[in-house]
Formats: C-alpha cells, sequence, structure tokens
C-alpha cells in the first residue's frame, strides 16, 4: 500500500502545480549554464539526509529546469524539435502515475492493446497488410537497429554461406545508420543521392550490382529516408522497392521525422511506394506531438522480428504464450515504458484529423517561411521545403558569423537555430514541426538577419 503521507500530499499538490502552469503558459525558451555555473547555484544535490521534496523539487524549478532549452517552444526550430500536444503531456503524468509495464502482455494487456491500436493507424497509412505491427522504442536509433538486425537474421537464411555484411543506404542517411552498422559490425555502402539529394532506385540497383561483383560482402538491407533530419528530403521509395525485391533484400524506412506527414492527404503522395518496404519506423515525438520518447518501428511480417528477439530464461517462459503480443518480442529491448500511451491518449482523444490539420499547418508556415527567404535581400533559399524543413544561407557570412548570430538569438531568448552544414557549407535551416509557430515568429528570426 502506498505510504501518502501528508508530506507526500503536499508536495504532489505542488508537483501539479508547478505542471499545471508549465502546460498553460507560453513555454520559456532558456538556454543552458556550464557545470561550474549550476554546481554553484545548487551545490551536490545527492546528500546523506536527503534534501527533501520541496526543496529537491525548488532546485529543480528555480534553477535545473530553466538550464534546459525547451524543445516545444515556437522559436525552437533546430534539428527536429519536439511539440507535444496539452494531452499527450497530461497523460504522460497518468503514465507515469500508474506503475505500468509494457513488456509483456500479461502485465500491461490494456496499454499493449492501446499501443497497438497507435501502431495499426500508422501501418494503414503506409499501407502495409492487416497482419503487420510493431512496437514502440526508445527513438530511432534503436528502431533502425532493431530492423536491420531483423533483416540480417533473414539474409542469413537466404545466403548462409556468407560471413560479411553491408547496409547500403543513401550518403546523406541518418547518423544512425552508421552507428547501427558498428554495433552490429558490418560495413555501410554508401551512394551518392543526385542532384536533389534523393536516393534513386537505379542508382542503388547500379552500385549494389558492382559491389557484389567485386567482393564476397553481401548487401542485406537497403535503408531509405522519409525525410532527412537536415534538409526534408524524401528519397525515391516508389523505385527503390522493386529494386530490393528483385535481389531479396530487405527494403528499411527510416521514416523518423518525415513519415508522420503520411497522415495529410496534401503529402501523401509524396511517400509513394513506403507500402513496398519490409519495415519502417517514425517517431511521434518529432512530428506527431507526442513527449520524448517515443519511436514506432513497424515491420510487415512481424513474426521474423519475434523469431530474432524473443530473449529466453526460465522466468520468462510463463510470458510466452500462443498469440499472445508481448512487445519486448519486437526489439532489442526487454525492460520497457508505456511510451506509446501519451501518443495514443492524443492520437484517441483529438482524432486523426487534427492531427493532418496540424502537420498540414506546419507545412504551410514553411512554404511561407521559404517566401520570405526567397524575398529577403541578404539571404538564399537552399531549397524549396518538400515537408517543413527550410534552409537557407546568408551572403557574406562564414561559420562563425552564423554561430555568433545563434548565439545571440538565444542569449536574448528570440529562438534556438544553430547553424548546420550542407556540401560542406554553413547553412541555417527551420525545423518547423511546432503548430504553434507562427508567422510572426520566423518574421521576427528574420528581422535579425
Amino acid at each position: 500500500m502506498h505510504q501518502f503521507t501528508h508530506e507526500v500530499e503536499v508536495l504532489a499538490d505542488e508537483v501539479l502545480a508547478y505542471s499545471l502552469h508549465r502546460l498553460k503558459s507560453d513555454p520559456p525558451l532558456d538556454g543552458p549554464l556550464s557545470e561550474s555555473q549550476l554546481f554553484d547555484a545548487v551545490g551536490n544535490t545527492i546528500t546523506a539526509k536527503g534534501l527533501g521534496g520541496h526543496k529537491a523539487l525548488e532546485v529543480f524549478t528555480r534553477v535545473l529546469a530553466k538550464a534546459c532549452i525547451s524543445t516545444d517552444h515556437p522559436r525552437n526550430l533546430a534539428f527536429i524539435p519536439s511539440a507535444p500536444s496539452e494531452y499527450a503531456n497530461l497523460f504522460d503524468l497518468v503514465v507515469g502515475a500508474s506503475a505500468l509495464y509494457g513488456g509483456s502482455w500479461q502485465e500491461g494487456a490494456g496499454a499493449v492493446f492501446a499501443e497497438n491500436q497507435a501502431i495499426r493507424w500508422l501501418s494503414d497509412l503506409a499501407g502495409l497488410p492487416a497482419s503487420s505491427g510493431g512496437v514502440f522504442v526508445q527513438g530511432g536509433t534503436i528502431g533502425n537497429l532493431s530492423a536491420l538486425v531483423v533483416a540480417r537474421a533473414e539474409a542469413r537464411k537466404l545466403w548462409p554461406e556468407t560471413s560479411r555484411w553491408a547496409i547500403a543506404c543513401s550518403k546523406e542517411a541518418h547518423s544512425s545508420i552508421s552507428s547501427a552498422a558498428q554495433v552490429m559490425d558490418v560495413d555501410v555502402l554508401a551512394i551518392a543521392p543526385d542532384a536533389d539529394g534523393k536516393l534513386r532506385g537505379a542508382d542503388v540497383a547500379r552500385e549494389i550490382d558492382i559491389f557484389h561483383g567485386s567482393q564476397e560482402t553481401r548487401v542485406f538491407a537497403v535503408v531509405a529516408t522519409a525525410g532527412t533530419t537536415n534538409l526534408g528530403t524524401i528519397d525515391d521509395l516508389v523505385s527503390i522497392g522493386p529494386v530490393t525485391k528483385e535481389r531479396d533484400i530487405w527494403f528499411h524506412v527510416d521514416g523518423a521525422y518525415g513519415l508522420a506527414a503520411m497522415c495529410a492527404p496534401a503529402a501523401r503522395e509524396k511517400f509513394a511506394g513506403i507500402e513496398l518496404c519490409d519495415s519502417f519506423i517514425v517517431d511521434p515525438h518529432k512530428w506527431l506531438f507526442a513527449p520524448f520518447d517515443a519511436c514506432a518501428l513497424v515491420y510487415r511480417n512481424p513474426r521474423v522480428a519475434k523469431e530474432v528477439h524473443t530473449q529466453h530464461a526460465s522466468y520468462l517462459e510463463t510470458l510466452q504464450e500462443e498469440d499472445v503480443w508481448n512487445p519486448s518480442d519486437y526489439a532489442i529491448h526487454l525492460t520497457r515504458r508505456t511510451r506509446g500511451l501519451p501518443f495514443w491518449f492524443s492520437l484517441a482523444a483529438h482524432g486523426t484529423d487534427a492531427y493532418a490539420e496540424a502537420i498540414e499547418k506546419t507545412m504551410e508556415v514553411a512554404r511561407a517561411a521559404a517566401e520570405k527567404i526567397r524575398l529577403h535581400p541578404r539571404l538564399q533559399l537552399v531549397r524549396d521545403p518538400e515537408l517543413s524543413v527550410v534552409a537557407f544561407t546568408r551572403t557574406g557570412w562564414g561559420s562563425a558569423d552564423y554561430q555568433s548570430w545563434s548565439d545571440h538569438l538565444l542569449a536574448n531568448q528570440i529562438g534556438f537555430i544553430p547553424p548546420s552544414a550542407h556540401h560542406g557549407q554553413p547553412i541555417l535551416r527551420f525545423a518547423i514541426v511546432n503548430p504553434w509557430t507562427k508567422l510572426s515568429d520566423i518574421d521576427l528570426i528574420l528581422e535579425s538577419l
């Protein structure tokens, strides 16, 4: 039985009051402090007698929270930020308070059922069969790695004599693909994209055939990207898919950022060919308004993933009932929180139409921002936005200028837009995934350039 003492009850009121204030107020931007500055402000917080709940919460709210950049600020346009809905954030409190375990059906049937309905929506958007399925994992890196481990296991069935393996992907693929290759001790066949930054089927076919003809290493998976982090580019999925099928190679789509736009009718045709994939990922914590951390990993045939990822031990055998869906069987994890539930709750509460409208709104802002940049006397658009990333340069500036401007912007609490690079040259970019980002926010930033 919980020992909900008077002290705990008072703390609960304080925690809820802070949480509600944070949710109801305009999000602060804030920013980092150095380790020495933080230590000077709070000292050593881990003590023998403890600070007490009130004091520990005060340390967090007064100092530590303010030393973090809020990802949901409408002018945080860095990397791919996050903009969780109020419903998703509120339900994250419920998940934490409910002590739910999301690794097995036996222990979390209701939660797993709800998560699977959210997975089903994503699978249906992609045009995968009713037998498809998957699991929510920590993030895109774990999702990509888990899918690629399954892909290699399937390839070993076809070519058991092969001792060395490789992943084929674009040179613009996310860094997590190289990271997965390093963890798996496999090679990477990095293929140059075309002038538009897209990986094309003809180039994939040519490079794989040349690769197979020159060495014993075999490509076991092709990874296409549906919305690159840097520019939001979508590879030519419809031409890559058949190339993989003709060669019995696993087709994985990394859609961590971009595949969210499948739910927007105006963008759905951009993802033609996604229905050909063997697996894909999309991160609801990026552009589907869920809190960190939630990556949806979906398999065309989850049975093969279960064969690879199910962990076996005497104490786990009770979980392995026939036709039972244990999320721990479908990725590189065992213990897991029900990280898909806040996404499910927000999706169920708002409805899918609201999601489509919110994503289309962000793309409209991106297109309008691109037009403002195109007309700006000192700015040059790198490329028309395909989704909601807008990349541009400033005449006469070098790397130091971009960084100085970015530091000034954050210091003055105007926005968070760190510089990036494209083809070795520094650029700036807006990643617009927050429906509360308005054109007036874009104007405020552009005025400083």
